[in-house]
């Protein structure tokens, strides 16, 4: 399948990239460094193994890395923002993602899925875990949690070819994973565990995770079978 559509054959492209450097802001009086906030660039820009040009994390302890190097999020998910925050200013890159995308939702994506995105190629890793940094750039402290309930996680991908990527370029899907785990089961399998037992073994067995994800669902998997 290498027409630039999903499933569904809507079409599937980038609508915008945007990147970032590192800034100080202060949350709760005290400095913190964060990769948050990022603008649109016009113009191709070069997909490296960890990261856009121009674009850097400021806890390589939690963001970035092999699996980490590319954000995407759906334009599809902003609606959905526009009505539960009413009055917020939502222009592409709020949520701190490298690419705004359209048609690639996570209920389509699978772990392990390689796309073409203009001459780069990628492979979904996982979704989005937020964390504290969500809420300083939307300045609430409740945004963590609600993004994470939401289910609109977004997309993590790996980089497997480097390559230039513009706005209005397609994504075409390459290869599919054959073990058909989407992007939402995990999350699914993250969130709501207790009542997904069954996908959360699925998955932990599937061993298609980064290591710290795959980590946290094993030690979900356990503390549910101590309490049964």
């Amino acid at each position: 399948m290498n027409d630039g559509t999903n499933g569904d054959s809507r079409p599937m492209k980038i609508i915008s990239v945007n990147v970032g450097r590192p800034r100080l802001v202060l949350d709760r009086g005290r400095e913190v460094s964060t990769g948050i906030f990022k603008s649109p660039l016009a113009g191709p820009v070069m997909l490296r193994a960890l990261n856009f040009d121009g674009d850097r994390q400021a806890d390589l302890n939690n963001h970035g890395g092999v699996n980490k190097a590319v954000y995407a999020y759906p334009l599809e998910h902003y609606d959905f923002w526009r009505g539960e925050l009413p009055g917020v200013e939502l222009p592409w890159a709020k949520f701190g993602e490298n690419l705004t995308t359209e048609g690639l939702l996570e209920n389509e994506a699978r772990i392990g899925d390689r796309y073409r995105i203009g001459r780069a190629v990628v492979k979904v890793a996982q979704p989005r875990i937020p964390c504290y940094k969500l809420g300083i750039r939307f300045g609430r402290d409740d945004m963590p949690k609600r993004f994470l309930a939401s289910g609109r996680s977004g997309i993590y991908f790996a980089v497997a070819e480097e390559g230039a990527v513009s706005a209005g370029d397609t994504i075409e899907l390459l290869e599919r994973d054959e073990r058909g785990i989407t992007v939402a089961d995990v999350n699914r399998a993250y969130v709501h565990s207790r009542e997904n037992v069954d996908l959360l073994r699925r998955v932990i067995d599937a061993e298609i995770l980064p290591p710290g994800l795959q980590r946290d669902l094993v030690e979900r998997l356990a503390s549910l079978e101590v309490q049964a």
